[in-house]
């Protein structure tokens, strides 16, 4: 799986960014006093999803009543496909269900509409394209509870309680009504609302069982600001309690420029001792928080850390090898994962591909060079795309061909998500299982502009 980057037309230019649009389904936590997003903490619980006894979240508010279905046996595999043809209906006409499914929750719940950013061009399918992936995934128990799971953690940061998933399930069958005719009927109806109640009892069990163990957001002081370039920054901060977070991980990002607008980006070091948080920044056009980050953000600000996620962490189990490739600002988690093999005090090889457009964009080469004179183990190789001579180019997949092999390597990638897919097709086509290669789910990457 690869850490949330932002989109790219296929290279590492202003999209390579380690950083990328929250998944979330709402946009922001209701006002609360600042601090009140931690368990145990002064404020209105309401503010962070928390209820006065974590009990009371066990279970989920009913959504709409459906008519009874109509006699004959429904298997799980029935209900899957009942779903996926009503997908495969509004595939075509997906922005105009949308807009409708938001029309139709803001008109009918209208105090909803502070749970999401002021301008929603970036927001706008992220609800709603979360349910009906969710929905269409309801034959494979184990990535639906998985997938789920961490959005309910994740939407704790918003202020979610459980009293909103309702609201959403209405609109949701409301919109889907409306503009499936053709496959809309009491058996699809009743599908649907099956797998909205299981949708919002997963979310709402995850958030209730991460809320005794963690708060939903955490205060973060910047405390070093360095420009790499003209439009990469490292931004370091000081959270302000203790959090726990594997290398290769990412979290969200909220500024205090732009309230309610989240973007994720990659742990750039593994854990320190000293607690501190590193993130490499690129700032993007129209790129609301990265801009901030970048170009606004100084020592003594203030941002907000939502929980850490992602599964592109290491197996310090395995004796296996790490062929890991980042492009652009998609260096910033395999640094963290070089960091950590070596503090785990394992000789395992770890190969390096790392990419740009150009030689100016290997903005931290020097860093990745030093650990390789550090630990012998480790072999790093710049790639540009258009490169002087001496330097690997043509882009990284084309690279990786030239070495090898890599069958028994565990693959890392992070970076844009046209270089994910291209490196993807590569690593398979030279041998490499696919349960060996880790990167985040590409959804998360495409139409994001930070």
């Amino acid at each position: 799986m690869a850490t949330p980057t932002t989109p790219s037309a296929g290279g590492y230019g202003s999209d390579a960014a380690a950083g990328g649009q929250d998944g979330g389904w709402f946009g922001r936590s209701p006002s609360a006093p600042e601090g009140s997003g931690r368990p145990g903490s002064p404020g209105d619980d309401r503010a962070t999803g928390k209820p006065a006894h974590p009990a009371e979240r066990a279970s989920a508010p009913k959504p709409p009543r459906a008519p009874s279905p109509a006699p004959g046996p429904t298997s799980a595999s029935s209900t899957t496909n009942l779903l996926r043809r009503t997908m495969a209906e509004i595939e075509p006409i997906a922005d105009t269900v949308t807009s409708y499914f938001y029309a139709l929750l803001f008109l009918r719940h209208p105090g909803l509409r502070d749970l999401f950013p002021a301008a929603m061009d970036t927001q706008r399918d992220r609800l709603f394209k979360a349910l009906l992936t969710a929905a269409t995934h309801a034959d494979d128990p184990v990535t639906l509870t998985t997938y789920l799971t961490h959005l309910g953690r994740g939407h704790r940061k918003y202020g979610t309680l459980p009293e909103h998933y309702p609201a959403v399930g209405e609109a949701l069958i409301g919109a889907l009504s409306r503009h499936a005719p053709g496959t809309w009927g009491p058996r699809t109806e009743a599908a649907w609302v099956g797998a909205y109640t299981t949708i919002s009892q997963i979310m709402i069990d995850a958030a209730t069982e991460d809320e005794l163990r963690a708060p939903a957001w955490w205060q973060a002081e910047v405390v070093s600001h360095v420009m790499r370039t003209k439009d990469i920054a490292i931004v370091t901060v000081r959270p302000d309690g203790p959090y726990p977070f594997l290398a290769g991980q990412y979290t969200a990002m909220e500024t205090p420029w732009w309230p309610r607008v989240w973007r994720h980006y990659s742990f750039a070091s593994a854990p320190r001792s000293d607690g501190l948080l590193s993130f490499h920044v690129k700032a993007v056009p129209a790129g609301w928080v990265s801009n901030a980050l970048v170009h606004r953000a100084r020592p003594g600000d203030v941002v907000r850390l939502g929980p850490p996620g992602g599964s592109m962490t290491v197996d310090h189990t395995s004796d296996s090898g790490l062929l890991c490739l980042g492009g652009g600002t998609g260096i910033a988690p395999i640094k963290a994962l070089v960091e950590d093999v070596a503090q785990h005090g394992r000789r395992r090889s770890v190969d390096v591909f790392y990419g740009a457009r150009r030689n100016q964009g290997l903005y931290d080469i020097d860093t990745m060079l030093r650990l390789q004179q550090s630990h012998p183990w480790l072999s790093v190789r710049p790639v540009v795309d258009d490169g002087p001579v001496g330097l690997l180019s043509g882009g990284i997949p084309e690279a990786v061909r030239e070495f090898g092999p890599w069958h028994t390597y565990d693959a890392y990638l992070s970076g844009p998500p046209g270089m994910i897919r291209r490196s993807v097709d590569t690593l398979v086509g030279i041998g490499v299982p696919t349960h060996r290669i880790r990167h985040d789910s590409i959804e998360e990457l495409v139409g994001a502009t930070t």
